[in-house]
């Protein structure tokens, strides 16, 4: 359920070639044709994440904005990028490597909004890297040389974790990464098959409930303000569409605030869209839902990515962020 499995680099420029002549002829049905509330489709992931667009339904916040929200769940940016960019989906959300990936290939992306960041706490951050109580690995640089698991190769927990190795004094070209699903990584380190997971919530409060320990925060360390997640579109809607771009930005804004002032109903509404323990669900560590893009740590990002491999071409941010 939580697998955020994306588009492979090798696949990108196809289906950039495709999507774009797809979208020649695209229709978004009756938006701001004044016959009643736009309707519109997001697709997002089921994860704590995007606990305030959720919220901001639910207060009313985009019906004050005379839209009709759909929220339809994907496995992860691969269905959701390419759903966007053919106008399945008026609007996604998806990691922010994820999104620069997609960019630097051609896929015609603009950022709406922001979706949600790292705490800047490096003692208490949403996502981290665990291991075994009596693991020998310490620190960050101790996991230099072994197996660590992610739920995505060539992304960012791999680019965030190689990061945090380095400044440790490690050397992260050593580290061989093992793809799995979130909820497999803890069975995965306790049985031994892997060395250290980079889980995110509400895995990393499930394998800490377990023993685990958290060893380096790899979003935290990366960057306080580390911009995880964003809300996108395609550049052709935001340019036919710019009257429901903005009012999906404004109500967006008013839910990250929203969700950011009150966390108790924030945490709440988990429930409504995942499958959680009642007692995961109230000690997890929700992210922070700033109401801006950190620029500057989207760009540590794409720098992160080009140094790592992932990119080639840094992709131009004065046109992928708002």
């Amino acid at each position: 359920m939580f697998r955020l499995r994306r588009l492979s680099l090798a696949a990108l420029p196809v289906v950039a070639a495709l999507l774009v002549a797809a979208c020649g002829s695209g229709s978004s049905g009756d938006e701001e044709s004044g016959s009643g509330p736009t309707k519109i489709k997001v697709g997002v992931i089921p994860i704590v994440d995007v606990a305030p667009i959720y919220l901001g339904i639910k207060q009313g916040f985009f019906s004050a904005e005379n839209l009709d929200v759909t929220i339809e769940t994907a496995q992860g940016g691969a269905a959701i990028v390419p759903g966007v960019v053919s106008e399945q989906y008026q609007f996604g959300f998806s990691n922010t490597v994820s999104l620069l990936l997609a960019s630097s290939q051609g896929l015609p992306l603009k950022v709406v909004s922001a979706g949600n960041s790292s705490t800047g706490d490096k003692a208490k951050d949403f996502g981290g890297v665990i291991v075994k109580a009596d693991s020998p690995i310490k620190t960050a640089a101790d996991l230099a040389g072994k197996k660590v698991a992610v739920n995505t190769l060539k992304n960012i927990n791999t680019t965030t974790v190689n990061k945090v190795v380095r400044d440790a004094g490690g050397d992260p070209s050593t580290i061989t990464y093992v793809e799995l699903a979130f909820p497999d990584i803890p069975a995965a380190v306790a049985k031994g098959d892997v060395d250290a997971g980079q889980v995110v919530e509400p895995f990393l409060t499930i394998a800490s409930s377990q023993g685990d320990r958290v060893v380096t925060a790899n979003f935290a360390g990366t960057d306080p303000n580390l911009m995880v997640g964003m809300y996108f579109t395609s550049q052709k809607y935001a340019t036919e569409h710019a009257k429901t771009v903005t009012a999906f930005t404004t109500a967006m804004a008013k839910s990250l605030e929203y969700a950011s002032s009150h966390l108790d109903e924030a945490r709440a509404i988990l429930s409504t869209y995942t499958k959680l323990d009642p007692a995961v669900q109230k000690s997890l560590v929700l992210p922070k839902w700033p109401a801006d893009v950190d620029r500057n740590s989207v760009q540590v990002l794409s720098d992160l990515a080009t140094s790592d491999g992932l990119i080639t071409n840094q992709p131009n941010l004065d046109t992928l962020l708002p």
